[in-house]
């Protein structure tokens, strides 16, 4: 999920806001979040915790009398502290102490529940007199799923490392996880400067175990049609007739392979180096998918890490033709996504480099997928 790093700025002594930066050129939109839930800046000082009595009086709708603040005025605005009523009635001990990111969708505020770090992570209500956008109930749909799957988690853990929840509200689209000491792999979608070999391979080791794993039956489903994926990136021609074809041949081969279960998300931006080993944020893709997704997307965002690579084709290819042949679906469909994503009008120099690398590597893939054809 380029331009200068996006390292959290050092928070003066003084109460400010810290300052909020926009995401590098083709960088993940969510990378300041996921810093936050690694090792923070230093968090500002907060009073002490509102009391039962505040949190139970009354509350307007926009802008809630006993939510919890946070200690700057400028980050009290009505959205924010109506998305902090919702963490409230969930989790009364929760303690506001820094705003980690506010958008038109999401509200992202680290905190305290008792003695236990935790982040918040929230839908934001609509202003009033705003209809409720398409985006708006994609982005609600994703907070929803996401909380499924940290239930599911509590049910069944998964043999990956990620937050324990602390608490959820489907309806209010809030969620409430632990906060887990570490860094991020990596504060850019696609990095200049890729993990050390070792940490890939804890990385590529944490991601296997992930895929191994089969949880509770009816708990996810299948986010990505695959058939109709093909059709619209041919549609809009990103896939030649040929390229389609052949995607769509694979496709049949695999018609009986048994879906695998993935994280859907794997970039290196939503794994955290802990002490403990990498630790997977950020759930909302997860779900069933064709062997190898994971390892399509760790292989596109490492395009600098030619033996990561290397490693991550001979484990796709380890099992056999049929995994092979679903690891090569996955890898272009992922690729084209990218491409899809970063190749807009009035793109700067570094981010024409990203799309350049993007369609080299598409064409190796394309000539992959080609040769696994006349294998068939």
């Amino acid at each position: 999920m380029y331009s200068p790093s996006l390292s959290p700025a050092p928070v003066p002594t003084s109460r400010v806001s810290p300052p909020r930066h926009r995401p590098a050129v083709g960088g993940d939109p969510h990378v300041r979040e996921r810093e936050q839930y690694g090792q923070p800046t230093r968090p500002q000082q907060h009073p002490a915790a509102p009391s039962a009595a505040r949190r139970v009086g009354a509350v307007r709708p926009a802008v809630p009398v006993g939510a919890p603040r946070l200690d700057n005025p400028a980050e009290q605005s009505p959205r924010l502290r109506a998305a902090l009523a919702g963490v409230s009635r969930i989790c009364p001990a929760f303690v506001p102490r820094q705003l980690l990111r506010e958008d038109e969708h999401h509200v992202l505020v680290v905190g305290t529940a008792g003695r236990t770090p935790v982040v918040a992570k929230c839908l934001t209500p609509p202003l009033p007199g705003r209809e409720v956008t398409r985006t708006t109930r994609e982005a609600a749909e994703l907070l929803r799923r996401e909380v499924a799957a940290y239930r599911t988690f509590v049910r069944q853990r998964p043999p990956a490392r990620l937050p324990k929840l602390v608490a959820a509200d489907t309806d209010r689209c809030v969620l409430l996880m632990e906060r887990v000491p570490g860094r991020p792999a990596a504060r850019e979608r696609h990095p200049c400067n890729t993990p050390s070999p070792g940490e890939v391979r804890a990385i590529l080791g944490a991601v296997r175990s992930l895929n191994l794993w089969r949880p509770p039956t009816g708990s996810f489903d299948r986010p990505l049609d695959y058939p109709r994926e093909i059709a619209r990136y041919h549609a809009l021609g990103l896939l030649t007739d040929r390229d389609a074809g052949d995607l769509q041949h694979l496709l049949h081969g695999l018609a009986h392979t048994a879906p695998q279960f993935c994280h859907g998300d794997a970039l290196l931006t939503n794994v955290l180096l802990a002490p403990s080993g990498p630790v997977l944020v950020d759930w909302e893709q997860a779900g069933w998918y064709l062997p190898g997704y994971d390892l399509a997307v760790l292989w596109t965002v490492l395009s600098g890490d030619t033996a990561a690579r290397r490693q991550i084709s001979q484990v796709a290819q380890s099992s056999g033709t049929l995994p092979r042949d679903a690891f090569l679906v996955n890898l272009i469909l992922v690729l084209m996504r990218e491409i899809r994503m970063h190749d807009v009008p009035g793109a700067g120099e570094e981010q024409r480099i990203l799309i350049r690398r993007l369609h080299e590597d598409a064409a190796l893939a394309r000539r992959a997928v080609r040769a696994a054809v006349g294998t068939r």
